[in-house]
Order: C-alpha cells, then sequence, then structure tokens
C-alpha cells in the first residue's frame, strides 16, 4: 500500500507540472500569444526548468518573522493536498474508503491552516490581510461544499465515492442537478483560491497576499498545493457529477476537461470584490443548495 501511495504521489506531481504547463498554454491562446513554446517539444520542458529555476534561488528568511510556522506552513500544506488523493477509489491496492466523503470535508477543512499561519508567521501586514481573507472566504464556501455533497449522499444512501460514480452509469448528475453542479464548480474556484475569487493572493491589493515573504522552495511548495488541489478537486467534480470508471481512459479526460474549465475561467473572468464574494456565499449559494439538501431528502423519505 506504502509503494502504492509513493507511485500516486509521483503520478500526481509530475501531473501538477503539465498542468502548470497546460494553463500557459490556455492563458496564451486565450491573450492571442503562443505560450512557453521553446523549451523541448512544444515547450513540454518548460515546467522541469520553471522547477529547477525556483529551487535554485536564494531562500530568504524575514527578520521578524516566526521560524517554525514559516518554514512549516508550505510543508503542510502540500502534504494535505497529497492525502487527500487517498480517497479516490483506485482498486489498486490503497485505501478503498467507505467514508470518503467525511474524510474528504475533514482534509478540506484543515487546509485552512497553513494559509493562516503562512500569513500570521511572515509577520507582513499584506499576509496577514491576505491569510485573514483566505481563512474567511474558505470556511463561507465550506458550507456550500458539505451541503451539496449532504444532497448526493441523501440520492445514494452511501459516503462512499466509488457508490457515487456506480449511480451515474445511465446518466450523469450534471444533467440531473444542473443549478447545484454549476455552484459546486464555484464553490471549487472559491475554495482553491483560484480567480475569480484569488483574494488571498490579491496581487492588485496586497502586493502578492499570503506569500509575500516566500521565495524559493517555500515559494514553490504553496504553489505545488495549489495545483494539486486543482487535480484533486477536477477528479472529485469528475466522480460526482460525470461518473466514470477511475481506472478507465475516459475518467482521465474528464479531468482534464474539468481542469481546462477551472483555467478557462482564469482566462476570462476578472477578479471580484470581495463583499460581493461573501455576499454571494451567504445569501446565493447557501439558500440554493439548502433547497436542494431539502427537496433530496423529501424524496428520500417518499421513496422509502
Amino acid at each position: 500500500m506504502v509503494v502504492s501511495y509513493l507511485m500516486l504521489v509521483i503520478c500526481v506531481l509530475v501531473g501538477v507540472a503539465f498542468v502548470t504547463l497546460l494553463e500557459r498554454k490556455i492563458l496564451g491562446y486565450i491573450q492571442i500569444r503562443k505560450g512557453p513554446n521553446k523549451l523541448g517539444i512544444l515547450g513540454l520542458l518548460q515546467p522541469f526548468s520553471d522547477a529547477m529555476k525556483l529551487f535554485l534561488k536564494e531562500q530568504n528568511l524575514p527578520a521578524m518573522s516566526n521560524f517554525l510556522p514559516y518554514y512549516l506552513s508550505p510543508v503542510l500544506g502540500l502534504f494535505v493536498a497529497l492525502v487527500l488523493w487517498s480517497i479516490i477509489p483506485y482498486e489498486l491496492g490503497l485505501v478503498n474508503f467507505d467514508m470518503g466523503v467525511l474524510f474528504f470535508l475533514s482534509c478540506l477543512s484543515l487546509g485552512v491552516y497553513p494559509l493562516m499561519s503562512a500569513g500570521w508567521a511572515s509577520n507582513c501586514k499584506y499576509s496577514l490581510l491576505g491569510s485573514l481573507r483566505a481563512v474567511a472566504q474558505t470556511i463561507s464556501y465550506e458550507v456550500s461544499l458539505a451541503l451539496i455533497l449532504l444532497s448526493y449522499i441523501f440520492l445514494v444512501s452511501s459516503f462512499s465515492l466509488t457508490e457515487l460514480s456506480y449511480y451515474q452509469e445511465s446518466m450523469w448528475f450534471i444533467w440531473l442537478t444542473f443549478p447545484l453542479s454549476m455552484v459546486w464548480l464555484s464553490s471549487c474556484l472559491a475554495e482553491m483560491n483560484r480567480t475569480p475569487f484569488d483574494f488571498a493572493e490579491g496581487e492588485s491589493e496586497l502586493v502578492s497576499g499570503f506569500n509575500t515573504e516566500y521565495s524559493s522552495g517555500g515559494f514553490v511548495l504553496i504553489f505545488m498545493a495549489e495545483y494539486v488541489s486543482i487535480l484533486f478537486m477536477s477528479g472529485v467534480s469528475t466522480l460526482l457529477f460525470l461518473g466514470g470508471n477511475v481506472l478507465s481512459l475516459g475518467f482521465y479526460m474528464k479531468l482534464v476537461m474539468v481542469s481546462f474549465v477551472f483555467i478557462w475561467v482564469r482566462g476570462t473572468l476578472p477578479r471580484l470584490r470581495y463583499d460581493k464574494l461573501m455576499y454571494m456565499a451567504w445569501k446565493s449559494f447557501l439558500p440554493l443548495s439548502l433547497n436542494f439538501l431539502i427537496f433530496f431528502m423529501g424524496m428520500k423519505l417518499i421513496l422509502i
């Protein structure tokens, strides 16, 4: 099982390298330019060049920072993002969780702490403001994500992601509950601090947000955690709304398609205002997900 998990981690990290290349290519074509195309065939070696460049840069330590949390926060962030991958039902000797959804929500909640400690330990006002924004935003949108997941748990009567994919052999849930799937997609973007909800970074307002004081390895680990989360949320969204067997090629094609949508949104939409983001979470998404939850509960009671 340990060997299988190590293989999984290596595959995920290689996937992250090529997701960054895919993102730069897509953003390039959206902005009517080529993107990386010089290093290797079609720029395929660009991610490895970027990784070497970033890891070989000088690691600075802010004089007034809190040393231990400052260094451990990026490591913890990446660790939590990688642990989440163990809930995907691989059927290759990894743990097949019967309570996968609960484990997913628990680990998702842990993702707040690395951001918060990174901002606080940097002892910089921009980093602290970015981390406070991230905490408020993440907690707000986790409520919607949890309620959406509860709706489907009531529908299939199981906490297992395997069961969720089995129930979609005849019809995908994305067509059955289209508004709810769009709310899920938006909540995922907010949960991962992606454009148009990237207030934790907020370059135009907070220099670089919670990661202002990070360079070299710490900076790389923070953004590796972000892209690992993008891949993971794409996988969970695929299982939840598009079904499919994890061992099939179709599943990974759907996963890439969902990742493409996340990147496409970044190249298309401007950043929201922060108060509008919170308004949308509590005044729009929460009532909608609650209504769907009550509807699914009623359906279940009628069928029983």
